[in-house]
């Protein structure tokens, strides 16, 4: 662990926070680099003043460290920095990403991630919506990104943990301080299915002014934000804002317009955000971002090994049934012999994928190849 020790130094250096943090990771790539830099050079990093300069010449590495790094490695934690391959690559794109989180679970750089968030407080119409929808996305092969909380939040993980998905929590507290405590069991399934992170130092309480900054790791982990239950007032519309502010889509799930619960994704509704009744509604949304390539390597044309060697039975079954002319979908079912939701499913998958296109009325058409 003694390569995250520059890191702790960089996060822990006095009036360098999470932007300027990025700003001088960008242009020195290491934290060693920026501690054995000019005070030249590191005046021309955009924003760092002589004050910033003399903090991190004289700055030495905390004395809790020692202890912290010990903590983490008998829990079996680890560490993922911005240097890392496996750092969140849309995390990374905000300008003010942690330098550097704790992970229990495996994390990887995938950008299939879409993040769901709602009310403690939920219904049993919004904790029911919540899995079905986390269940169906997680189906699809993306990642539920949440935050563990009561309701809603629990929901989106468990829905997504039901269909052996993955799924990852971002705490506004330290690993070791889960909150709330009933959710003990949960950070465990979703450490094996997934990831809890954290940017907080092990014992951290679960204190208020956390988890705005919790948020945003929430939404900038996600090509999308998804509001399922939210009053004006909810936390949850700080994450919406974030992710607007991030440039990522928002989603809101409509509720009862005689429930003051569903008072603020009504708000976003209004205002701009995507209605959503189900999968298909984000997925269509979010199509024209997603890129095969990006996700699972080239693909060739239909012919070719490797447009066929990522796709189960039922999918390549699906995808040679395709041609280069429409065909509706009650056809295809009537040639795969596949139901009516697994081949709504497979269909939702293969688009994502960008290996079929749907046209007007249900057509399907395999995608143009290079």
């Amino acid at each position: 662990m003694d390569n995250i020790r520059p890191w702790f130094n960089l996060k822990t250096v006095p009036g360098v926070g999470n932007l300027l943090g990025k700003r001088l990771i960008d242009h020195f790539k290491l934290p060693q680099n920026i501690f054995k830099a000019t005070d030249e050079a590191l005046l021309q990093v955009d924003g760092v003043t002589g004050r910033h300069v003399s903090a991190i010449r004289n700055h030495t590495t905390p004395r809790w460290v020692d202890a912290e790094l010990d903590r983490v490695h008998r829990n079996g934690f680890r560490f993922v920095t911005l240097a890392d391959s496996n750092y969140p690559r849309l995390l990374r794109q905000i300008p003010d990403p942690p330098p550097f989180l704790y992970v229990s679970g495996r994390l990887d750089q995938s950008p299939l991630n879409i993040a769901v968030v709602g009310s403690r407080n939920a219904t049993a119409y919004g904790i029911t919506s919540t899995k079905r929808l986390s269940a169906d996305l997680a189906s699809l092969g993306l990642t539920i990104t949440s935050g563990m909380a009561r309701g809603i939040d629990t929901a989106a993980h468990q829905g997504t943990l039901s269909v052996g998905g993955k799924t990852i929590a971002v705490l506004g507290s330290g690993l070791e301080n889960i909150y709330p405590a009933v959710n003990k069991s949960l950070f465990q399934r979703i450490s094996e299915q997934g990831a809890v992170v954290s940017e907080f130092s092990l014992a951290t309480k679960p204190e208020a002014h956390n988890f705005p900054m919790r948020n945003r790791i929430i939404s900038g982990m996600a090509l999308g934000t998804v509001v399922v239950e939210a009053t004006k007032k909810s936390g949850s519309l700080i994450t919406a804002r974030l992710a607007a502010e991030q440039n990522r889509e928002v989603f809101a799930v409509p509720g009862s317009i005689q429930s003051f619960k569903s008072t603020g994704t009504h708000t976003l509704i209004k205002q701009g955000a995507k209605l959503v009744e189900n999968a298909q509604d984000i997925i269509e949304e979010l199509a024209p971002m997603l890129r095969f390539k990006e996700a699972a390597g080239p693909v060739q044309s239909k012919t070719g090994a490797d447009a066929t060697a990522l796709l189960t039975a039922d999918e390549l079954q699906v995808y040679e049934a395709l041609g280069r002319y429409p065909v509706h979908i009650d056809d295809l079912a009537r040639t795969v012999s596949l139901g009516a939701g697994r081949l709504s499913s497979i269909l939702l998958k293969l688009e994502l994928n960008g290996l079929v296109q749907q046209a007007p009325g249900k057509f399907f058409i395999l995608s143009p190849t290079d």
